[in-house]
This record gives C-alpha cells, sequence and structure tokens, in this order.
C-alpha cells in the first residue's frame, strides 16, 4: 500500500512539474505587449493602478471615451477599425480595463464593482464626453450613469451588443481554480491558447473570420500571456463580473440618449434580447448585417455612420 501511494505521489508531482515546465515555456514565448491602437498612450493613475489609455485627435475637441468589452484577450484594441477615423474629428480617448492590455494586472479578486467603480472615476475626469461601450462593460457604464453620488456626465452613449451577464451565476470554485499557479495557469493557457481563440473568434466574435487577421490573433494570444493575465479573466468566466445592474432600467432613467448597435447574427447576446432592452431602455437600435458581437470591426463605416449620428455635441 505505501509503496503504491508513492509511486501515486511520484506521478503526481510529475505530472505538476511537467504543467510548471509548459506553463514556463509558453510564458517565454510572450514578449511586451504593444500599444494596440495609434495615439499617444497616457497613465491614469487609479487605487495603485497605473491603467493605461490611448489619446489622439485634438484636445479641444468633443471627447469622445472607447471602452472595450470583457474577454480572456480584451483590450482597447477592440476598438482599432474605428478609432483613427474618429480622432480625425473627436478627442479619443481608449483605455485598458484593471487587469487587461498594457493595464497593470495584479492578482487580485476582480468583481463588478471594481469595474464599476473605475468606470465611474475615468468617466468623471471628463467633461461629459460621448461614450462608446461593448458588451458586459456597458453594465459597469449604466452603473455609474445610475449612481446618486457619482459625478458621472455624458453626452451621448452607444452600446454594442450591450448585457448585465457575462457568465454563469458565481462559482467560486471555478474562480478559484483558474487563480491556482501551477494549475490555474495550464488551464488558462488552454483557454487563451491560439485555437481556443480561433473558436472563440468563429463562434461568436465573428460572422465572417476573414474580418479578424492572422495578426491580430496573435495580438491577443500576447495579451492573453502577459504576466498575472489570468486573474481578471477568472473573474469573468466563474461570474464575478456579472453586474446586478437593471440594464434596461438604468439607461431608461439615465437622461442621456442611447443608441444600442446590434449584428444581427450575434448569438451570446441575440438581437430578440436586443429588442426587448431597447424597448426597456427606451433606446435606439441598430442593427447592422452579417455581423455578431463586433459589428464595430467587422463593418466600420456602417457602425461610424451610427456613432456620428448618435452624438448629441456637433463636430
Amino acid at each position: 500500500m505505501i509503496r503504491r501511494l508513492a509511486k501515486a505521489a511520484g506521478v503526481g508531482l510529475a505530472a505538476v512539474g511537467g504543467l510548471a515546465a509548459v506553463n514556463t515555456a509558453l510564458a517565454g514565448r510572450a514578449e511586451p505587449l504593444e500599444q494596440p491602437l495609434s495615439g499617444t498612450e497616457r497613465t491614469y493613475r487609479w487605487r495603485g493602478m497605473d491603467v493605461a489609455y490611448t489619446e489622439a485627435g485634438e484636445p479641444d475637441a468633443p471627447t469622445v471615451v472607447l471602452m472595450h468589452g470583457i474577454n480572456a484577450a480584451g483590450s482597447s484594441g477592440e476598438f482599432r477599425a474605428v478609432f483613427d477615423d474618429l480622432a480625425r474629428d473627436y478627442h479619443v480617448v481608449a483605455p485598458d480595463l484593471p487587469g487587461f492590455g498594457r493595464s497593470d494586472r495584479p492578482p487580485l479578486q476582480y468583481s463588478a464593482a471594481l469595474y464599476e467603480d473605475f468606470v465611474a472615476d475615468f468617466l468623471s475626469e471628463y467633461d461629459a464626453p460621448a461614450v462608446v461601450v461593448s458588451s458586459l462593460t456597458t453594465a459597469y457604464v449604466a452603473r455609474a450613469l445610475a449612481d446618486p453620488y457619482g459625478d458621472v456626465s455624458v453626452s451621448s452613449l452607444v452600446a454594442v451588443c450591450p448585457t448585465a451577464r457575462g457568465g454563469p451565476d458565481r462559482v467560486t470554485w471555478a474562480r478559484e481554480l483558474l487563480r491556482a499557479p501551477v494549475v490555474g495557469t495550464a488551464l488558462f493557457n488552454l483557454l487563451a491558447s491560439k485555437p481556443s481563440i480561433r473558436y472563440f473568434n468563429a463562434d461568436h466574435g465573428y460572422y465572417d473570420m476573414a474580418s479578424v487577421s492572422d495578426e491580430w490573433m496573435a495580438y491577443e494570444w500576447q495579451t492573453a500571456h502577459q504576466p498575472n493575465a489570468r486573474f481578471a479573466p477568472a473573474s469573468f468566466v466563474s461570474g464575478f463580473l456579472n453586474s446586478d445592474v437593471d440594464l434596461g432600467a438604468a439607461l431608461r432613467d439615465a437622461d442621456v440618449p442611447v443608441t444600442f448597435v446590434w449584428g444581427r447574427e450575434a448569438d451570446i447576446t441575440p438581437l430578440s434580447a436586443g429588442r426587448d432592452l431597447a424597448e426597456e431602455a427606451d433606446a435606439r437600435l441598430v442593427v447592422i448585417d452579417d455581423a455578431k458581437l463586433l459589428p464595430h470591426v467587422e463593418h466600420p463605416g456602417a457602425f461610424l455612420d451610427v456613432v456620428r449620428e448618435s452624438f448629441t455635441v456637433p463636430v
């Protein structure tokens, strides 16, 4: 019996050692992450973290803040197809949310409340900006606008496939498993592997995979393999980044013109849900054909037309 237990223990240790070696090898292949957007990179100091954001356009022009969605490889690069065009007429600001992109990624237990606070504080740095926001991050903006004690004022809001839920109900064991140093890193490396990134992009990100380049998917792999990259996504996939805000009611009561942009073929947040939410929020709904979750990448021209029509501040 003792020999069998010793043998099993040896096999287990060997397996852990093998996982650790693979993790180390993958980490060694990850290069320092490049800035995903053209413009000037700046730093917003928030709660001891350096939050990276890119700024472009004339500083005196009306400000547009672009806020990316949440996923394992999220970053401000989500707006790569529209950033330069907007910067011709607007003062454009695009942060990498804490825990993502080129921002600091401390090993926190990330939560919806943390992102709600960040969004409120970041937006309050600007005088009534127009906001373009993607998917789950819309809920954080809605919370900031609904907070009667906050100092957030925006001139208009364009939300792409908005939702208040990006995962299951809170599953603590799943979060802690992904946070584990060896096994968690190995699991996240599988979740953020090149085949997985391609699969998720094809399954629900893009209607036509010709819309996403191999270079961009390589960037997604790089950002998902930076030090501490797994901690924010660990909270996302386990449901801890879901918001309890009533999204429709919060946006209806925000006293801000709201436009929803939906890809007709979106499935994670289907168009049927978009129609219901738009009615609840008293929001304008614009549907872009041949697009899923990322119509601003697949059809930037059509998306920019909608955005410019939605902005209440002329240029």
